[in-house]
């Protein structure tokens, strides 16, 4: 497993984690950091959420843009639950929060200089829908290097509510969450559910068992999931190629110039990539943002169509 902030040329400052934070993010899988996102971007990515999952609606099943936009059927009706590829969709909020210190300094601490911003969705469960999301665990691998989720709550997740539940520790190994399903239901031993505020940042590792149990009248709850990886890891495991890596690391210094338009007074992300991977950024932020996948790390579902929460 690499440690925090593995590259020499990264001097620590306040947006990075303490080293007890990694450590315990390393014991047991996730993390919370209270008031991680400032007030004004969290207004703004909140509105955002909400133009986001209107044009969803908006987009008939024909039109090639519906691929990024997920329904599933449930009590009969068809309800949409995720949004992918956030970057390209017209709000500038997401690339803002991507390059935002509060962001990148969480990355930089676990995966070290080199990471790779992987992955950028909206889930969230619908006024309503309450839905469960059962036990999985988002990407198996071998672990050789930290693999994480970002999860910025847009809205409250209380106890009681469909709040999601964690396993501390059930991410150093595959689990078989069928089992753990049958067996315990919702109350296997050490599971505790996470209690998160508006502004509030979850960091969890894309191997730890999760899920939440469905609820009846449940408000509406978002989150915007940023996932990283270290260019290194991807390199000796994959899914992807190396120009894929170049394509996504792009993102990065435009997700910093929008940050920075917006918070000019704002200390920036002192971004130190490797001279090796840094990226042949093009003068057109448009053809950057959406770097389709086409290939992902399986990971470990009871049943198809779950998706992380």
């Amino acid at each position: 497993m690499t440690t925090a902030l593995a590259t020499p040329s990264a001097t620590r400052r306040e947006y990075h984690l303490t080293d007890e934070e990694v450590a315990r993010f390393d014991r047991e899988g996730y993390l919370v950091l209270k008031n991680r996102i400032p007030a004004p971007l969290l207004e703004r990515l909140q509105s955002a959420a909400v133009g986001w999952i209107a044009d969803g609606r908006d987009v008939t099943e024909d039109d090639p843009a519906a691929v990024d936009y997920h329904y599933a059927v449930r009590g009969g009706e068809r309800r949409m639950f995720r949004v992918d590829y956030l970057h390209g969709k017209g709000r500038s909020a997401s690339l803002e929060l991507l390059g935002s210190p509060a962001v990148l300094g969480i990355a930089e601490s676990l995966a070290g200089a080199d990471f790779v911003p992987t992955y950028e969705s909206l889930v969230f469960k619908d006024a309503g829908d309450g839905a469960a999301i059962d036990w999985h665990q988002d990407a198996v691998h071998p672990r050789t290097h930290r693999i994480f989720n970002i999860d910025v709550y847009l809205d409250a997740s209380r106890a009681g509510e469909g709040a999601l539940r964690v396993a501390p520790g059930s991410h150093l190994a595959p689990v078989d969450v069928c089992q753990l399903q049958e067996e315990y239901g919702w109350d296997a031993p050490g599971v505790i559910q996470v209690e998160l505020e508006p502004g509030d940042v979850l960091v969890h590792d894309v191997m730890i068992v999760h899920g939440s149990e469905a609820v009846q009248g449940n408000r509406l709850r978002r989150t915007i999931y940023y996932e990283f990886r270290s260019a290194r890891q991807i390199a000796a495991e994959g899914p992807w190629d190396a120009e894929w890596v170049d394509r996504r690391l792009r993102l990065v210094p435009v997700a910093l110039r929008e940050r920075a338009r917006r918070e000019p007074t704002e200390e920036p992300f002192a971004w130190n990539v490797p001279a090796e991977i840094a990226p042949l950024a093009s003068d057109d932020d448009e053809a950057e943002l959406r770097i389709a996948h086409g290939v992902h790390s399986p990971g470990s579902y009871c049943s198809a169509g779950n998706v992380p929460f």
